[in-house]
């Protein structure tokens, strides 16, 4: 019997509500759902613009795509993007997708995101985009990259898709780059059954992601845009009018409706995951034999993340055996270290900058339990009276 489970509903009748509207629409493609979504999705998080897309993995796709078809492209095929060695896999699959050449950095051993220093050490004048990862609701230290990239030619990115909600200087996660990335799949902050976001201040980008969104094609573009110029007043004509190599990542209806109401719960939800981290903080700061992440900024607190000290008298097989007779579930950190990936690997262009202590530790005695939008106090103190017992 599960106990503490990864992730738990954040449905009710409210969401129920929504898709039957849409159900009484018959409309399921993108429609005006979608669209006031967007516009309440760029609101909330201080952006101009919003583009709904089919999952986080979507959207990391078209911030990549996007690049390549400004009027002066921000990246070509061969060019160097920075990344930390730990996030998940749709992270850098678009990265080899679209022929970049990509620089692994190891990550902070304390906050899980990429290594400050290791990061500076890396940025050279080949360095044309830095794709930062907000990991496990944990925000970077964005006062300090921007530091290092001022006056050079590097374009900063986030994927944001594990921290929504999390703010860095009273400014939110996923804002600080020229994109940023969101996920709302089940066991995110918020669920959209599949579905993802991207958010710019960018009007150019936002109509390439427009076009490239949804076949490459014109329709969906306003009269005046920074793809085209101006649209032809001919509907037909317009109809099929294809400009852009795209893709068809449209979101659902249904996923644009239910997440307008989720967007009203969001604030709660993460005032939740803000309360259950502080008592799991305090149960675990300062372990004798588990490192818990460090907070950089105000984490939105995705999910809790031990990683066992040299010192501990268990290992992690050990402490997975324990979870799971006790009814806890848990995962990996992610992908761990994604270098450890040789079958993938060989079909990109990589290299790895310095070492990777920090992404192999966590690899081999790291592990996540999950975070929920509802108080967890009987699940956390669970988790801390299993580790006890592989101490006594």
């Amino acid at each position: 019997m599960i106990k503490y489970a990864l992730a738990s509903s954040t449905w009710d009748e409210k969401e129920r509500d929504a898709i039957q509207r849409v159900v009484d629409s018959d409309m399921y493609t993108m429609g005006k759902y979608v669209a006031e979504y967007e516009k309440q999705f760029a609101d909330f998080f201080g952006s101009k613009y919003a583009l709904m897309v089919s999952s986080g993995s979507t959207a990391n796709l078209l911030m990549i795509a996007a690049l390549f078809f400004t009027k002066n492209p921000k990246l070509k095929r061969g060019d160097e993007v920075i990344v930390p060695a730990v996030s998940w896999s749709t992270t850098y699959f678009p990265l080899q997708q679209y022929g970049l050449k990509v620089k692994f950095v190891d990550i902070d051993r304390d906050t899980l995101n990429i290594d400050l220093e290791k990061l500076e050490a890396a940025i050279t004048e080949d360095t044309k985009a830095i794709l930062l990862v907000n990991l496990l609701g944990n925000p970077n230290c964005f006062d300090a990259i921007q530091r290092m990239v001022d006056g050079k030619d590097i374009t900063i990115l986030e994927d944001n898709c594990e921290s929504m909600g999390a703010e860095f200087n009273n400014k939110k996660a996923g804002s600080f780059g020229l994109m940023g990335t969101f996920s709302s799949f089940f066991s995110h902050h918020i669920a959209t059954m599949e579905g993802g976001c991207v958010i710019t201040d960018d009007e150019e980008i936002y109509h390439i992601l427009l076009t490239i969104r949804a076949h490459g094609w014109t329709r969906n573009l306003p009269k005046e845009n920074r793809v085209t110029g101006t649209k032809s007043d001919d509907p037909f004509e317009e109809a099929f009018k294809f400009v852009l190599p795209g893709y068809n990542v449209r979101p659902l209806e249904m996923s644009g409706a239910i997440g307008i109401e989720q967007l009203k719960k969001l604030p709660d939800f993460i005032n939740a995951r803000r309360d259950n981290a502080e008592l799991f903080c305090q149960l675990f700061d300062d372990h004798p034999y588990v490192q818990i992440q460090q907070e950089v900024g105000n984490s939105s607190w995705f999910g809790f993340s031990l990683v066992i000290k040299e010192s501990a008298p268990f290992n992690r097989k050990e402490m997975v055996a324990a979870f799971q007779e006790a009814g806890i579930e848990c995962r990996p950190i992610v992908t761990g270290n994604f270098l450890k990936n040789k079958e993938v690997l060989k079909f990109f262009d990589y290299e790895v900058s310095g070492s990777l202590e920090a992404a192999e530790y966590i690899d081999q005695h790291g592990l996540f339990v999950g975070n929920h939008q509802a108080p967890l106090r009987k699940e956390i103190e669970l988790l801390k009276s299993v580790i006890d017992t592989l101490i006594e």
